[in-house]
């Protein structure tokens, strides 16, 4: 199976188990559970729990024990996304060729979206830590294991969201101000890269990897991370709004800081293709193994959307 297949494939698995999450029962905040479908269900990369995935399956087969966590981590995501749009942060009419939530629903039903998408993260991943601690046929020390692996997961995953925030709050405070490289690095290694970093740092914990495997690959995580934060810059900057399925220009027209205006539109394109490479390079002890992981970098470096 080729890259494009295997990406389709696990998109495809991604999607089919978001559905299963959402709430189709009548009930008085149904509009509110159409809202939060509406985002979950919009389409998009699915890049963050491909990831926890791919990561699992470089020392694993059966990624079924991660699946809870890939499904958590792209609510997450579109809880970020929702609140990312509203008036009051990028104030965005359109994603993925579609209107926004806010302008789908209303101000206050998008915030509150975004608000149920991160508390039924959390619920996932509860249900899964209780199910894993009454698990039947598992012996007594691999049940205490697999609890542990996922509380260390669990901790993990609550202070990668608390970066996120913390970096989207930043990147708001700094609008339309000059800002030096190091603090435009540390805004999308907290806003970009923390849950995309977390994603490989997922995967690998609940495959038991080494401590030694965990830090190569958060490594190759951290450079994508960034790389994506980068590339997102550059399609604001020369994209096609028809490809991409929102207006190009926004952030210039916000005078936001970004890897274009801080580089250059080539100095961007070369920072993008050196933390590409390295990433890469960072994986190579895994050889065939992880040459999806080595795809999704170079992926991520050479989309159009």
């Amino acid at each position: 199976m080729n890259f494009k297949e295997q990406l389709k494939t696990y998109q495809d698995i991604i999607n089919k188990e978001l559905a299963k999450k959402c709430n189709q029962n009548k009930c008085p905040e149904e509009q509110l559970n159409k809202s939060m479908e509406y985002s979950l269900l919009a389409g998009g990369k699915r890049l963050r729990p491909i990831l926890v995935i791919a990561t699992y399956k470089l020392f694993k087969s059966d990624y079924k024990e991660c699946m809870p966590y890939a499904i958590a981590i792209e609510m997450v995501h579109n809880f970020s996304l929702i609140h990312d749009d509203l008036p009051g942060i990028d104030n965005d009419d359109f994603r993925h060729g579609m209107l926004t939530n806010h302008k789908k629903f209303n101000e206050a039903t998008a915030i509150l979206a975004g608000d149920g998408l991160l508390n039924n993260a959390y619920m996932v991943i509860s249900q899964d830590l209780k199910n894993t601690s009454t698990q039947k046929n598992a012996e007594s020390t691999e049940k205490v294991q697999n609890i542990n692996l996922k509380l260390k997961v669990f901790e993990e995953f609550t202070k990668a969201v608390d970066r996120m925030i913390a970096g989207e709050y930043i990147d708001t405070e700094v609008e339309g101000k000059e800002i030096s490289p190091n603090e435009l690095e540390y805004i999308h290694k907290n806003k970009t890269g923390a849950l995309l970093k977390l994603c490989v740092r997922m995967g690998a914990i609940l495959a038991n990897a080494s401590e030694k495997d965990i830090e190569s690959l958060s490594n190759y995580a951290e450079k994508i991370g960034l790389a994506f934060q980068i590339k997102d810059d550059i399609l604001s900057e020369e994209g096609d709004e028809k490809k991409l399925g929102k207006p190009v220009g926004n952030d210039k027209a916000r005078k936001k800081c970004t890897y274009v205006s801080q580089y250059g539109l080539n100095g961007a394109k070369q920072k993008l293709q050196e933390l590409t490479n390295k990433a890469i390079e960072d994986i190579k002890e895994y050889g065939t193994k992880a040459e999806f992981l080595k795809e999704l970098a170079l992926y991520i470096a050479n989309r159009n959307k």
